[in-house]
């Protein structure tokens, strides 16, 4: 931003003021998900951060509201200018047709000094900014009265014409491969998908039950788990909560999984579900402070740590290793995510995280795999409570999970298939992200010289 400043004072053409000076900025707002009125019928885009990954103009989104749905949502009109305000900072887009989106999304409706793709070019400079001046809690976030005071770069409309004629140049062979880019990452999405549906539907393992025909059935093993938790029970209350858990029938239909699986609910195979710590960390101490943004992609991520040297919650909180943790409260499309913990260094797990203590009968390894799967992302959708920025599913509604259940050796086979074929995703997925690093760069260099005046010259 410091070279925007310089070139502002060397340039006439060019002034530096803010966003909230050059237009109106609405926070979006989500019409709620219990009134299935406002989601019956396909009217008006309603745009949520993942919709804005490919740039460019917006005229769809994964979701629509209905006529009654845009009544209490916040519609924009055609050339506002999208940012996503909340988690994944700075991704934007342009409104291409009248739509609405969710409150992660503040859009600018620019004055009629500032023409809407200009600001739409410039507001793709800001990733940074937000970044260092999000809100400082567990999920970034960057509010309207904060975006007001955004720097924006103005001109006379003569120059921002100059400027978007020659970065409409330059930028379809950047949204080219943006476009291609997107276009892999989305197989890739598939592909592993589909190896999760493979595997917790039994087809990943079809040979292998032919070659291994003597094996339990989860309905003898649930037996198995029930009596042992009526035999540990310690008193009558204690009993009667393990009865009515196991006199519970799950809800789906188990005759399309295979001979000797069953649908059965998470809290018939896990002892307990623990909220983490809810003291604050530091960022020194022992033992490293797990928290919603080091889970990522099914395994824990060692970046970003904060600490913590309580002796009283690290014997409280201390995780043993394959604990499977799953994410309670996040933004509607992260809430749910789960990772597992593999015992890599010492760490407890912070509040917004459920430790989930699963018997033996039930392997870590393919309970990550089975909530990471689109079945459990299509529950987590279903039985979320959504606030005004965060969705929250809490740990009785995790305890009704219904997952596909079979003998843990059978468990143990899909985890080593799925590990070995998504090994291949990975590596190539490295490759994309990198791909994706340098077109990256190259747009921000594009972007700096353009509202530094440079492309002039």
């Amino acid at each position: 931003m410091q070279n925007l400043q310089t070139a502002t004072t060397n340039n006439n053409n060019w002034g530096l003021t803010t966003l909230g000076e050059v237009g109106e900025i609405i926070t979006g707002n989500t019409p709620s998900t219990s009134n299935p009125k406002y989601y019956n019928e396909k009217y008006l885009p309603w745009v949520t951060p993942p919709d804005l990954s490919a740039g460019g103009r917006i005229t769809d989104a994964r979701r629509y509201i209905s006529r009654e749905g845009a009544k209490v949502a916040r519609v924009l009109p055609k050339d506002s200018v999208l940012i996503s305000c909340i988690g994944n900072l700075g991704k934007v887009g342009i409104a291409g047709r009248e739509l609405a989106t969710n409150q992660q999304i503040n859009s600018i409706i620019f004055n009629e000094g500032i023409l809407p793709e200009y600001g739409f070019y410039y507001c793709q400079t800001l990733k940074r900014w937000l970044e260092e001046n999000s809100s400082n809690t567990t999920i970034s976030i960057v509010n309207k009265g904060r975006l007001e005071k955004a720097p924006f770069v103005k001109t006379n409309k003569l120059t921002q014409q100059k400027l978007i004629d020659k970065l409409n140049i330059y930028f379809p062979e950047v949204s080219k491969a943006n476009g291609q880019i997107q276009r892999v990452k989305l197989l890739i999405h598939k592909f592993r998908q589909a190896v999760l549906s493979a595997a917790v539907t039994g087809k990943l393992t079809e040979g292998w039950r032919e070659k291994n025909p003597n094996r339990q059935t989860a309905e003898e093993i649930i037996s198995v788990i029930h009596k042992r938790r009526l035999g540990q029970a310690k008193t009558g209350t204690i009993k009667k909560k393990v009865e009515s858990i196991y006199s519970t029938q799950e809800e789906n239909d188990s005759e399309n999984l295979p001979e000797g699986w069953e649908h059965t609910s998470l809290n018939k195979l896990c002892e307990s579900f623990e909220y983490g710590s809810s003291k604050k960390s530091s960022r020194q101490g022992r033992v490293a402070v797990l928290r919603m943004g080091n889970l990522q992609d099914k395994e824990i991520d060692w970046n970003n740590l904060v600490f913590t040297s309580d002796e009283e919650e690290i014997s409280k909180y201390q995780l043993k290793p394959n604990t499977v943790l799953f994410n309670r409260t996040n933004s509607p499309e992260l809430v749910g995510k789960t990772s597992i913990y593999r015992g890599e260094r010492p760490a407890i797990f912070a509040g917004y995280l459920i430790r989930i203590n699963n018997y033996p009968e039930l392997d870590s390894e393919y309970l990550n795999i089975y909530l990471n799967s689109y079945l459990a992302k299509e529950f987590c959708r279903q039985v979320k409570t959504d606030g005004v920025s965060q969705s929250n599913i809490n740990a009785q509604k995790l305890g009704k999970f219904e997952i596909p259940f079979c003998s843990v050796e059978e468990q143990k086979e899909i985890a080593k298939r799925v590990k070995s074929l998504l090994t291949v995703a990975d590596e190539i997925e490295d490759n994309v992200n990198k791909a994706a690093s340098r077109v990256e760069k190259l747009t921000q260099s594009i972007l700096g010289k353009a509202f530094k005046g440079e492309l002039f010259l």
